[in-house]
């Protein structure tokens, strides 16, 4: 029999039992009841409720007759991890570690999959090398629910058949395509697959092509495979498009209005030099009695853009505008984000403002939130604003220079107040014109960049203070409660993790103190990030400061935003390219004025925790943007020596930046052939077993770049 025929012969079998699970069978009545006839069909049926057998999912009861397993106690549900070298896991809640699965016990489960697995006794399993393996051994019985499978691979064509191999090496099979669906695809083309099934009789899974990337290596291809890979949006709906266009300039004479008319104050962007998205903007003047009214403007999307609207579903799909090395994927389509909303010079525009009326020691005396009109005077760059704060000379100087004075007043006072200061450089491309790197600078953040930072800041906070303030006790009797709202939290760092850094400056010579409140702590981190800047374990000691912290999340608990040293930290500034803003500004419509009641917490903790699962897919996704280019940038340097400092230490090797490019690369532990070096974790470092030599991190040492791997994304190295 033909393999895809045993493989819907297996199908058809396996859903018998699973509707007769009372009954037991023998081949012969098995064959007679699915209508299968001849000699060597009902051999198939024979060896096939023998195979269902052996994994656990007939049990025989008699000899020859099976019957459908009973679930034993020792049988557990969990997700399916699938590693590329047959070492499997699957993740049960209750248990602290991943079960082990090797392959042949896997019933061909992918990642993501929700399987019922059989605990094999015998405890851990240890490997050829003598690791024993981190959780109790396990074989799958069911795949109890698929999830969608979808990858990202070069297509591979031969005479009669078609394979996919995938980028993302989670998957240890290639992908079988039947060339009669091939389509348009071609050899060596980027496409995108999804797996239709995965007989138990095939080694290989059968999918189909869904999409057709373009060559592999062309910029194009390569960079919507990776967003593809994440999952994220390469493409904008024809439909979302369409019903953007249909939509009418809003800033109509009635609809100004009805808001706070600031057509008049002398207001201005500042932005990076290639942005078309303005989604923020400030103003200043001087008031009757002497202090400052600073105004930040924020794009009034949610005007435009209505709940349950097919750009809102869109919108909340995506939940962030995507930011990769040469592009950006915009959360809104275009007519939006670069056109309606987009605060643009000399053109009126809606907004939602907060007006802060500050004295010439920028503490805030009152605030209003209003929605208001505006016209902004001029967009600048940030490095046309940072030359009049340099220079104090071009247009709208006086504004700027006060602007930057009240802000570096709020600044020193978050500083003061316990933020925590991590100024690490942002790593940037010069791209030809088929997006080839062709170099690499740093993006520096000056205080053009910090003036409009603090302001933002100043806003999310006092929009977050607005709605989760309440007058009166916070407990006990008369305690009133917040109303339902989206927080940006950050929470401490693990103690643990602060002993670990303060084990490791101690041994440079720096004292830090791991204990305390959050103010002593975080002063702290910041006293030792002063104290190493520009000597030799500063990339070191502040790589492991980092590590520390938590992620920044959006939630409905407000926990506070540690970092900042916020009690009440929101998101609302960024409407344009994040969906949480579009929440609050609706949240805010709701609450500003007492018209609506509280909305479900529940219902919003899960918008909140879609919204963070998308922020780190996009993250995951600019970073292997990144690698990609980084990896593209050194193919053109092989053998080439440069100064690097260790970033990362394992047992596999040592991790090494270059310091002139910020390139990441793996000096592999088989290619150190002066000695056998072993893995201290504890230290992060590895020693040489007969030389004790030692790699940690923050050494520095120069390295040559040995070989790059455009499909994995990696580079290698040897010492030099």
């Amino acid at each position: 029999m033909a393999k895809n025929n045993t493989a819907k012969l297996l199908e058809r079998i396996v859903e018998w039992f699973n509707v007769h699970p009372n009954n037991s069978y023998n081949y012969l009545q098995i064959s007679q009841e699915l209508g299968i006839f001849g000699r060597a069909n009902r051999a198939d049926v024979y060896e096939i409720l023998t195979i269902l057998e052996q994994q656990g999912f007939l049990k025989e009861v008699s000899t020859g007759r099976y019957t459908l397993s009973q679930r034993q106690e020792s049988e557990m549900e969990g997700i399916f991890d699938r590693r590329h070298n047959g070492i499997h896991q699957v993740t049960v809640e209750g248990h602290e570690l991943p079960f082990v699965v090797f392959d042949g016990d896997d019933m061909q489960a992918l990642t993501g999959d929700r399987v019922r697995l059989q605990k094999i006794p015998g405890g851990r399993k240890k490997l050829r090398s003598g690791k024993t393996l981190g959780g109790p051994q396990a074989r799958v019985t069911e795949v109890v629910e698929r999830v969608p499978h979808r990858y990202v691979g070069t297509l591979q064509k031969g005479g009669k058949y078609a394979f996919v191999i995938p980028d993302n090496h989670s998957l240890d099979k290639d992908i079988y395509i039947p060339n009669e669906i091939l389509g348009k695809a071609k050899d060596g083309d980027k496409v995108v697959v999804d797996i239709e099934r995965w007989p138990a009789f095939s080694k290989n899974p059968i999918g189909r092509i869904t999409d057709v990337l373009g060559q592999k290596g062309e910029n194009n291809a390569e960079m919507h495979a990776i967003l593809a890979e994440y999952g994220l949006p390469y493409k904008y709906p024809q439909n979302v498009v369409k019903a953007a266009n249909r939509i009418p300039d809003g800033c109509t004479p009635e609809e100004i209005a009805r808001r706070e008319d600031l057509r008049e104050v002398v207001t201005f962007t500042i932005d990076p030099a290639d942005a078309k998205d303005f989604d923020d903007a400030l103003s200043l003047r001087k008031l009757k009695n002497g202090n400052w009214e600073a105004g930040v403007h924020i794009a009034d999307v949610t005007h435009y853009v209505t709940p349950d609207s097919v750009i809102d579903k869109e919108a909340f799909s995506r939940a962030t505008s995507v930011y990769l090395v040469d592009r950006t994927i915009p959360m809104l389509p275009e007519r939006l984000c670069n056109e309606l909303c987009s605060l643009r010079q000399d053109e009126e525009k809606l907004t939602y403002s907060v007006l802060f009326e500050m004295d010439d020691d920028a503490n805030v005396l009152k605030h209003r939130i209003v929605k208001a009109c505006i016209r902004s005077n001029r967009r600048f760059t940030y490095e046309e604003a940072q030359s009049i704060i340099e220079t104090g000379q071009g247009d709208y100087a006086a504004e700027v220079l006060q602007l930057d004075r009240l802000a570096k007043q709020l600044r020193a006072r978050r500083f003061a107040e316990g933020a925590i200061a991590f100024d690490r450089a942002e790593v940037k491309f010069v791209l030809d014109e088929k997006g080839k790197p062709v170099d690499v600078y740093f993006k520096v953040s000056k205080d053009a960049n910090k003036l409009v930072e603090e302001f933002m800041l100043l806003a999310n906070r006092t929009v977050a203070e607005a709605i989760g303030k309440v007058d009166g006790p916070k407990k006990g009797k008369g305690a009133k409660k917040p109303k339902t709202f989206v927080y940006r939290v950050h929470d401490v760092p693990m103690p643990e993790k602060l002993e670990g850094l303060a084990n490791m400056a101690a041994r440079f010579g720096h004292k830090f103190i791991a204990t305390g409140n959050n103010r002593t702590i975080s002063q702290g981190i910041n006293k030792l990030m002063a104290e190493v800047h520009d000597k030799p374990e500063e990339n070191l000691l502040s790589t492991l400061a980092i590590r520390t912290q938590a992620k920044a999340v959006y939630t409905t608990e407000n926990i506070g935003h540690y970092g900042l040293a916020f009690d009440y930290y929101t998101h609302f500034t960024s409407p344009i390219r994040r969906y949480p803003d579009c929440m609050v500004h609706r949240l805010l419509d709701r609450y500003i004025n007492n018209a609506g009641r509280s909305v479900p917490r529940e219902q919003y903790e899960e918008y909140c925790k879609h919204s963070s699962d998308m922020e780190q897919l996009a993250a995951s996704a600019e970073r292997a943007s990144i690698k990609y280019k980084q990896a593209e940038f050194l193919k053109d340097r092989l053998g080439m020596v440069f100064d690097g400092v260790v970033s990362g230490v394992s047992e596999w090797g040592i991790y090494v930046e270059i310091e002139s490019n910020k390139c990441e690369g793996l000096v592999p532990v088989r290619d150190m052939k002066d000695d056998h070096y072993i893995f201290d974790e504890k230290n992060y470092c590895l020693i040489g077993r007969r030389t004790h030599k030692r790699y940690t991190l923050g050494d520095k040492l120069k390295i040559q770049v040995a070989a790059v791997n455009m499909e994995r994304r990696t580079i290698d190295f040897t010492l030099a």
